[in-house]
């Protein structure tokens, strides 16, 4: 593991979906929720949730068209994070409702879940 402290909302995080086998996203169709990254200029920030009730709470107003839906981990490992990582995206960790929280870039999370073995 790594020497640095892990973020208490990121350990949750990777404690939940370690359990669940599934990582939540926001989707309407072929539509992601992607929004911009509070904490990186001109990056993308992509709402991943541990649950899909975390999920659920952001559908509401201008996301009330978009539905949880779940990931499951090892599709994440194969097939989003590569993708992520060439369109320069963050992945945005269990935010609250107003879209505010932990950002962090999804190798880094991808490497800290296969710490944990997932």
């Amino acid at each position: 593991m790594s020497d640095n402290p892990i973020q208490p909302e990121i350990r949750a995080f990777i404690d939940a979906v370690t359990e669940s086998g599934q990582i939540w996203a926001l989707s309407a169709g072929d539509d992601w929720v992607v929004v911009d990254s509070a904490e990186f200029e001109e990056t993308d920030a992509l709402p991943l949730f541990s649950s899909e009730a975390g999920a659920k709470a952001i559908c509401q107003d201008e996301w009330a068209e978009y539905v949880p839906t779940a990931i499951p981990v090892a599709e994440f490992f194969d097939s989003w994070l590569e993708s992520l990582s060439e369109d320069q995206v963050v992945v945005g960790i269990d935010w609250d409702p107003s879209l505010e929280g932990v950002e962090i870039d999804p190798f880094e999370l991808a490497k800290l879940m296969a710490d944990k073995e997932v």
